[in-house]
């Protein structure tokens, strides 16, 4: 994995975030199915979504300045400056259900959520909430 830009990184600590062996599982998956394998998870929080927050997930290459690497599992996880403060404690998992499966943040920082999952609010967040369209 490469460090992008000036080599401003650091490796978290046990508690910032972790990952349930069930999406280390489907994460190696997806990244060999990809053409991806040994990249990184970016687990990212971003203004927006019905509660105030959302939460995004990409895959990534390169590490960017600022970035919190978390190697554990025998996969990363890349966490910027801005979300280390709403992500710390937070567990990614997988999820499976017969409406479909997919990736979920289990979060002890949001004090409310959206019936989707995809947006919370870490308390004050109301300022920058928006309808996500999921129906709740």
């Amino acid at each position: 994995m490469q460090t992008k830009g000036a080599a401003v990184m650091s490796t978290a600590t046990a508690n910032m975030i972790s990952i349930s062996d069930e999406a280390v599982a489907q994460l190696e998956t997806f990244l060999e199915d990809q053409g991806t394998k040994g990249y990184a998870l970016r687990v990212f929080v971003a203004p927006g979504g019905c509660s105030g927050l959302q939460y995004g997930m990409s895959v990534e290459e390169e590490v960017e300045e600022g970035d919190t690497v978390v190697e554990m599992k025998g996969v990363r996880l890349l966490v910027d400056e801005f979300s280390a403060m709403y992500l710390g404690g937070s567990e990614i998992d997988y999820v499976n259900s017969l409406m479909g499966g997919g990736f979920t943040v289990r979060n002890p920082n949001a004090v409310a959520g959206c019936a989707c999952g995809h947006s919370f609010d870490a308390g004050g967040n109301e300022a920058t909430a928006q309808g996500c369209g999921c129906g709740a």
